[in-house]
């Protein structure tokens, strides 16, 4: 792929108070020090992650989807300043329409961050990818979570069982949907 069509896919966003950018490997240890967390990501289907290298191993496989023709998987760090503080994601192949998906430090929760890379990544898919609907979902006792999928315009349509595998437990989950306004 040439650098031009690598550099129109993969551009910096920015919002009023963050900059997010392709995910890179380098940024594993930044992003291993919330996703090892188990407070952090109580509530996350794919964490907490079991080790630092686990971390590591994932970085590296998400950020060298940047580099294939057609990424599964767009994800973006979050950076504050100069501390990448989460990483908001775009699964491609995940569910029955795109997924938005978001982890943030728990150090920066409750400032209206996530909502703010959330929409930012929505904008992303609507206006470089051409994406009409977006999904999304979190646990029902994340209500936070809940607040920024609402936040970002997109609106509840189900409630459903919710398996977290690694640790062999079921809740519940409430799913959201945005369709682009012409859809």
């Amino acid at each position: 792929m040439s650098a031009e069509r690598r550099e129109r896919r993969a551009p910096e966003l920015r919002t009023e108070r963050l900059s997010l950018r392709p995910l890179r490997a380098e940024d594993w240890t930044a992003v291993a020090a919330y996703a090892c967390d188990r407070e952090n990501a109580a509530y996350m289907i794919y964490y907490p992650m079991e080790s630092p290298e686990a971390v590591r191993r994932y970085v590296e496989r998400t950020a060298a989807e940047w580099e294939k023709e057609r990424p599964s998987v767009y994800e973006f760090a979050v950076w504050l300043g100069t501390d990448l503080i989460g990483t908001v994601t775009l699964w491609m192949e995940e569910s029955q329409f795109p997924e938005l998906g978001w982890i943030l430090d728990r150090r920066f929760w409750g400032r209206g961050y996530g909502g703010e890379a959330v929409q930012a990544l929505k904008g992303f898919a609507a206006g470089e990818l051409g994406l009409t609907v977006l999904e999304a979902s979190c646990d029902t006792r994340n209500a936070a979570s809940a607040r920024v999928m609402e936040k970002a315009g997109l609106s509840f349509y189900e409630e459903r069982e919710r398996i977290y595998e690694s640790r062999n437990e079921t809740a519940r989950e409430w799913r959201y949907l945005w369709k682009a306004p012409h859809f």
